[in-house]
C-alpha cells in the first residue's frame, strides 16, 4: 500500500465540534442503535449478561454528553446476551434506517417526549398533494401484502386454543408460560414435515400490477384533539401528526386512558413517557401501573428489531424491564401477552448440524427449550417466509423441464459457474449464490439465458445503483429485466401479477440477499408462484440488513438448499485487500496505481481537514475522479469527524451557498430516505413553494416542505451502513481515532468495498484496524426462522 504525507499549505482547515467521540449514541435521527444510532436496548439470541443504560436520544449533537451517548449505544452487543445495550454493527444499521427510523423521528434536543416532529414513517402523510408518492406506495404494497399473508395464514391454521394469536409450534402459549413459571416440564413441539405441497395451475397471468391504495393522512380534527392532550401533559404539540398516525382512530382517548402510549411514537423514550404520564394522572401515576409494565414490554421489543433481532429471550427481557424500574417484570410481560401485545413461543435446543428428528420427546426427558417473546408482526413474517420457502421447495417438478434444460445447455459452453447455477436452479426452488461484485456475472448469465430460454425471469437489487450495474452485465438499462426489491413490492416496476395476485414469474434473482429483512423477504417469497424458483445471491460478508432477521445468513446456516460459491474473485489490489479482510486478514497489497493510499493522521480535526483534500484535490487531479463521484464513508453520523461534520466541510468547499431551504441549495449532494430501511443517493435540482425538487437514480423526486428535516442529508459522507448496495469510483474512509471501539470486520469490508478504482483510508486508528479485521466478527442476532426452517424442510446434501 502506498502511503501519502500532506504538503505544508493544503487549504481548508477542518472545522469540527463537539465531542472528538465518534457519537456511537446519537443517531441522524431517533433510531436506536449503536454507532450511528443509538438504542436503549440491546439483545441476543444467548443470555451473556452483557448490560449497558439507555440511549442516547435521536438528534443529539456531536456534543452531546458523553454519559447519555455512550449509555446509549454502549457498543455492547447486536445479539450477544441480556438486554440493555446494542452492539456497534446493529445501531449503525438502525440509525441508517435513517433515513429510516431514525431519520424520521422526532428530535431529542428538547425537554418532552421529543422535541421536533420528525415525520413518522407510518405517519401516512402525503408527499404532495397530487398522487401517489413512491414511499407511500412501498408502505401501502406492504401493508397490503401482510394482511394477504395474514389471511393465507388464517385458512391453514385457526386459532390455537393455549396461544390466540399463535400457530404451529410457536402456538404452545400455556406451555410456555408454565415452564417460565412454575417449572413445569415445557411441552416439546411436534417436529413433523409438512408434506409436499400440490402444485398450483398456473392461470392466464394479467401483467398489470395491481393498484395501490392512498395512504390517508390523518384527519384534522383527530390531531388537533390529540395536541391538545400532548399540552397538557407538557408534550412538544409538535407530535400530534405522528402520535394520530400511530394511535389511529379515537388517539385523543386513547392517550388519556393509557399515556404510556406515547412509547408507540418513534423516538419517544421511557422517562419522556412517564413524565407525560405524571402531567396527565398525577397522584395516579405509579411505576408498577400495569399499563407501563405493557408499554415498555412493547418498547423494548420495538427497541430489539430496530437492534436487529425478531424475538428476545424471555430472561432477557424480564432484565431489562427490571432496570426500567418495573417492580414486578414477570407480570408485565404476561399482561403484554394477555392483552395480545406480545408473543411468546418455546423453540426446541438442537444441537449443532443435528436434524430436528434428532430431538427425543420423551415424556421421562426433559427436552432442552429456550423461550422467547415477539412482536407479532416479526413472528408472523418470519413463519410466513419459512412456509413460503417450503412450498417453493416442494413445488417444484421432480422432471427438469425443457425450457430449463435449455438455459442450462446455453450456460454449459459459457461458464462453469453460471452453468453449475443454472443447474441446481432447474431442479430445486430455492438456491443461495455467494459471492462479491464480481460474482455477480453469474446470476446475470443464468437470467439472460433464463429469458432466451422462454421463461418469465426477473432481477432485484437492494439499490439503484445495484440495479444499474446488473443491468449492465446484460447490456441494458435497469426497467427490462432488472429492479429494485422495493420497486418490485410496490409494483412500481417488475411483470404485475396474475389472477391470483402472485408475481408473473418463472425466475426471481434477488441480489444484495444481506440486505434482505424478515418481512421483505417473506413478502417476496409469498409473492412467487408455485413452481417458480428463486435465488438469493449476495456477498455474506458484507454489513447485515437495516431492518430486523438474518434471513441470508439463517439460511446458509441451514442445509436446506442448496449452496453455490462463486470462484470468480474481485480483480485488482482493491479485490484482493477486500478479499483479505473477508477471511479476517488485512494484508499488504501491491498497488503500483495508487488503487490504495493511506493517509495517516494524529487526531480528528486532521482526519477532516485530509478528507477534504484527498475529494477536492488530490483525487480528481491524481486519478481524474471527480468530486460528485467520490464517495467519503465515516463510521457515525456525530463527533468530530461524524457525517455532520464532515458534510458541512465538503459542501463549504465543493458547493458552498446559504442553504435557504433547510439548508440546501441546488447542487448539494444528498441522500433521500423516502421509507424506513432505504437511502437514496441523489443531488438537489431547485426548491420552491412545492418542496425541495431532487434527482434520485436518474428520477425526479419531490419533498414537501415539512418533510424535507426528516428525510433528506447532505450526501458527501455517508456511513457504511448508507452506502451499502453502491459502489463509487472512489471511496475515501476515514477512521479517527475515536473511531477505534465501534469498528466490525464486516464495517470494515464493506466500506472498503465500495471503491471500483480506487480507495484512500485516512487512517487514526492504529493498530485497532487489523484487530478488528482479525477479531471483530459480526455480532449475532436473535431469529427464530433456522429453527423454523429446520423444521420446514429437509437437509440437503
Amino acid at each position: 500500500m502506498t502511503t501519502e504525507h500532506t504538503p505544508a499549505g493544503d487549504p481548508e482547515e477542518a472545522t469540527s465540534g463537539g465531542a472528538t467521540d465518534v457519537e456511537t449514541g446519537a443517531a441522524e435521527g431517533a433510531g436506536p442503535g449503536t454507532g450511528e444510532g443509538g438504542a436503549d436496548v440491546s439483545v441476543g439470541g444467548e443470555a451473556e449478561g452483557r448490560t449497558a443504560g439507555a440511549a442516547g436520544d435521536a438528534r443529539a449533537e456531536a456534543g452531546a454528553s458523553a454519559g447519555e451517548g455512550a449509555e446509549a449505544a454502549a457498543e455492547a452487543g447486536d445479539g450477544g446476551a441480556a438486554v440493555g445495550a446494542v452492539d456497534a454493527e446493529s445501531g449503525g444499521r438502525a440509525a441508517e434506517v435513517g433515513d429510516s427510523a431514525s431519520d424520521q423521528s422526532p428530535s431529542a434536543e428538547g425537554a418532552g417526549p421529543g422535541a421536533e416532529a420528525g415525520d413518522g414513517g407510518a405517519s401516512g402523510s402525503a408527499e404532495g398533494a397530487g398522487g401517489l408518492s413512491e414511499a407511500e406506495a412501498e408502505l401501502a404494497a406492504q401493508r397490503v401484502e401482510r394482511e394477504r399473508i395474514a389471511r393465507r395464514k388464517a385458512e391453514r391454521q385457526g386459532p390455537v386454543e393455549s396461544g390466540g394469536k399463535l400457530s404451529g409450534k410457536a402456538a404452545d402459549l400455556l406451555a410456555a408460560v408454565r415452564a417460565v413459571e412454575s417449572g413445569e416440564k415445557a411441552v416439546a413441539p411436534a417436529l413433523v414435515e409438512p408434506a409436499p405441497a400440490p402444485r398450483r395451475p398456473a392461470p392466464e397471468p394479467v401483467r398489470q400490477p395491481e393498484p395501490v391504495p392512498a395512504v390517508a393522512a390523518p384527519d384534522a380534527e383527530a390531531v388537533g384533539a390529540v395536541r391538545a392532550v400532548l399540552a397538557e401533559g407538557g408534550a412538544p404539540e409538535a407530535l400530534a401528526p405522528q402520535v394520530a398516525a400511530a394511535l389511529g382512530d379515537r388517539a385523543e382517548d386513547t392517550l388519556r386512558a393509557d399515556p404510556w402510549q406515547l412509547l408507540r411514537v418513534a423516538g419517544v423514550r421511557p422517562e419522556q413517557a412517564d413524565g407525560f404520564a405524571r402531567a396527565l394522572l398525577g397522584a395516579e401515576c405509579r411505576p408498577d401501573d400495569e399499563r407501563r409494565g405493557r408499554a415498555l414490554t412493547v418498547w423494548l421489543l420495538e427497541q430489539a428489531a430496530l437492534a436487529g433481532h425478531t424475538a428476545l429471550d424471555l430472561p432477557a427481557l424480564t432484565e431489562a424491564l427490571g432496570k426500567r424500574a418495573v417492580p414486578d417484570p414477570g407480570e408485565a410481560v404476561q399482561s403484554a401477552l394477555a392483552e395480545g401485545d406480545a408473543l411468546v413461543f418455546q423453540d426446541a435446543l438442537e444441537e449443532p448440524g443435528a436434524p430436528p428428528a434428532a430431538v427425543e420427546t420423551d415424556a421421562e426427558e426433559e427436552v432442552p427449550v429456550r423461550v422467547l417473546a415477539g412482536l407479532e408482526r416479526y413472528a408472523l413474517a418470519e413463519e410466513s417466509l419459512a412456509d413460503a420457502l417450503a412450498r417453493l421447495v416442494n413445488s417444484v417438478p421432480k422432471e427438469t423441464e425443457e425450457p430449463w434444460e435449455a438455459a442450462v445447455a446455453a450456460l454449459s459452453a459459457l461458464s462453469r459457474g453460471a452453468a453449475d447455477l443454472a443447474r441446481q436452479v432447474a431442479g430445486h426452488g430455492l438456491v443461495l449464490h455467494t459471492g462479491g461484485e464480481a460474482a455477480r456475472a453469474e446470476p446475470a448469465a443464468l437470467l439472460g439465458a433464463a429469458r432466451a430460454a422462454g421463461l418469465r425471469a426477473f432481477a432485484v437489487c437492494h439499490t439503484p445503483d445495484g440495479a444499474r450495474r446488473f443491468a449492465a452485465h446484460l447490456g441494458e438499462e435497469p426497467g427490462g429485466a432488472v429492479g429494485t426489491v422495493a420497486g418490485l413490492l410496490s409494483g412500481a416496476s417488475g411483470p404485475g401479477r396474475d389472477a391470483e395476485g402472485a408475481l408473473d414469474l418463472d425466475l426471481l434473482i434477488v441480489l444484495d440477499a444481506p440486505q434482505l429483512d424478515v418481512e421483505a423477504a417473506a413478502m417476496l417469497a409469498e409473492s412467487l408462484p408455485d413452481g417458480a424458483r428463486l435465488v438469493l445471491s449476495g456477498d455474506p460478508a458484507v454489513l447485515w440488513s437495516a431492518g430486523p432477521g438474518r434471513v441470508f445468513a439463517d439460511l446458509l446456516a441451514v442445509p436446506a438448499c442448496p449452496q453455490v460459491a462463486s470462484r470468480v474473485p474481485d480483480p485488482g489490489p482493491l479485490g484482493e485487500l477486500v478479499s483479505g479482510i473477508g477471511v479476517g486478514e488485512l494484508i499488504q497489497v501491491e498497488a503500483p496505481g495508487k488503487e490504495i493510499v493511506i493517509v495517516p493522521v494524529r487526531d480528528a480535526g486532521e482526519a477532516v481537514h485530509r478528507t477534504v483534500q484527498l475529494v477536492a484535490d488530490s483525487v480528481p487531479r491524481a486519478f481524474g475522479v471527480p468530486p460528485e463521484e467520490t464517495v467519503v464513508i465515516t463510521p457515525g453520523h456525530g463527533g468530530a469527524a461524524g457525517t455532520r461534520t464532515l458534510n458541512t466541510v465538503l459542501k463549504e468547499r465543493l458547493n458552498p451557498g446559504p442553504g435557504r431551504f433547510g439548508g440546501f441549495d441546488p447542487g448539494d449532494r444528498i441522500v433521500h430516505s423516502p421509507a424506513p430501511g432505504r437511502t437514496v443517493p441523489g443531488r438537489v435540482v431547485r426548491a420552491d413553494a412545492e418542496g425541495l425538487h431532487l434527482e434520485c437514480a436518474g428520477a425526479p423526486v419531490v419533498v414537501p416542505r415539512e418533510l424535507v428535516e426528516s428525510r433528506v442529508r447532505h450526501g458527501w459522507a455517508l456511513t457504511a451502513h448508507q452506502a451499502v448496495g453502491g459502489r463509487w469510483p472512489a471511496a475515501v474512509v476515514v477512521l479517527p481515532g475515536d473511531a477505534a471501539d465501534v469498528l466490525t470486520r464486516p464495517w470494515v469490508y464493506t466500506a472498503f468495498g465500495r471503491a471500483e478504482r480506487h480507495l484512500s483510508v485516512v487512517h487514526g486508528v492504529e493498530q485497532a484496524l487489523p484487530r478488528a479485521v482479525a477479531e471483530s466478527v459480526a455480532k449475532p442476532r436473535t431469529t427464530r426462522l433456522r429453527t423454523l426452517l429446520r423444521v420446514q424442510l429437509p437437509a440437503v446434501d
